[in-house]
């Protein structure tokens, strides 16, 4: 019996390398820095989510230093056991305050929140409308979560409005007997596009729930980083915001109302039976809010470098527009995108290329991150680099 598994997990190996989609795990260094390290060799980082540049910052390693010396290594238990501490509580009243939510449920990872989510909210009966080219985590939630899933074509308010009026199972129930969410990202991690959130949040009104989660706009977007949803005018009913981007650190927390937050304490599993985030952890990332909430120099900085990069790449083939950090260059093949990521690193630049599944075939792409820490001159020469391979 045990060959099976080996029969299918050889198959399975040997199929992604023919396939030219096979990944590896690379060990760096420093690579939560612009200037990366491997095997000795320096390059020059756009491969990384920290866009305000606070994974490295001095001050916010002080406040996790000082959170260990008040708090120590650990939370030592799940939040309903012994886990939460007042370093989780001020956490929670800070985003609540910056964000004008009642609660905020807090989580290891963005993956972990996104999931708990879907499982905990949805049941059978309910509708999960979802964007198609949503992150994984809200995407494989919705497949194994016991609600019908739908997904509507990628920031189409029109399709997704079709789908909502051609509910024929929700028209056929009793009134509130089945429940509708919608959930979208406010901005797309491969495309750096933003959701229509202003138009989703019409569309939903009165016919559905709505959850965005803002992973990739928080931080960057809106008056003092307040994300996506701030910058649109909206507030969902569910707010996913993560802390392994623009806050330099991990974990994440779901922003809602108080009745809702209560429920998520009581049944999101992955609240219930994880063991809570470090206390220490939860000291430095209320550090990391009031230093996005105040340090407006770094998104001004982004913006700088959206014009330069821009300005210097807006005629070449694969160029991509977008208003945000994230700024794919598009080859098409797998192959090709590979092959490009391959010329940079030999000069000296460290950008991934990212393939099927990831994005369709035949959208490989560079996905290219610009961050406060880098210069606009890093920005230029990667930009005449980029410029001079694909014309030659």
């Amino acid at each position: 019996m045990t060959q099976a598994f080996n029969h299918r997990i050889a198959a399975s190996l040997e199929l992604r390398k023919q396939q030219g989609l096979q990944r590896k795990i690379v060990s760096i260094e420093k690579g939560n820095t612009s200037s990366l390290v491997r095997n000795n060799k320096e390059y020059i980082n756009f491969s990384s989510n920290d866009y305000l540049g606070l994974a490295a910052d001095k001050k916010l390693a002080k406040a996790w230093q000082k959170g260990i010396d008040l708090y120590g290594n650990g939370s030592g238990a799940s939040p309903l056991v012994t886990g939460f501490s007042s370093a989780h509580q001020a956490l929670e009243d800070r985003l609540c305050d910056w964000l004008g939510y009642s609660r905020a449920i807090l989580f290891s990872s963005g993956f972990s929140a996104n999931q708990a989510m879907l499982f905990s909210l949805l049941e059978k009966q309910d509708l999960l409308l979802q964007d198609k080219l949503n992150h994984a985590s809200l995407i494989e939630a919705g497949m194994l979560c016991p609600a019908t899933m739908k997904r509507f074509h990628h920031n189409d308010v029109n399709h997704l409005s079709m789908l909502i009026s051609g509910d024929e199972l929700a028209n056929s129930l009793p009134d509130g007997a089945m429940s509708r969410l919608v959930v979208t990202e406010g901005v797309f991690s491969m495309d750096g596009d933003l959701a229509p959130l202003a138009d989703i949040a019409e569309v939903t009104q009165q016919r559905a729930w709505l959850a965005v989660d803002d992973a990739h706009g928080i931080g960057v977007l809106g008056n003092e980083g307040q994300g996506s949803c701030h910058l649109a005018g909206i507030k969902p009913q569910l707010l996913v915001v993560t802390f392994g981007k623009a806050f330099g650190l991990s974990g994440a927390a779901i922003m809602c109302d108080e009745m809702t937050g209560e429920y998520l304490t009581q049944f999101a599993r992955h609240h219930v039976y994880s063991t809570a985030m470090p206390p220490s952890q939860a000291y430095a990332l209320t550090q990391a809010v009031n230093m996005v909430a105040t340090e407006q120099w770094r998104r001004d900085k982004l913006a700088e470098l959206y014009h330069c990069y821009d300005q210097q790449l807006n005629s070449v083939s694969g160029y991509q527009y977008t208003p945000t950090p994230i700024k794919p260059f598009v080859v098409g093949e797998a192959e090709q995108a590979v092959q490009l990521a391959e010329c940079l690193k030999q000069k000296g630049w460290w950008l991934t290329a990212i393939r099927p599944p990831t994005v369709s075939k035949g959208k490989a792409r560079l996905r290219v991150t610009l961050t406060a820490n880098h210069t606009k001159s890093q920005v230029s020469k990667l930009a005449c680099e980029l410029r001079s391979l694909i014309e030659g």
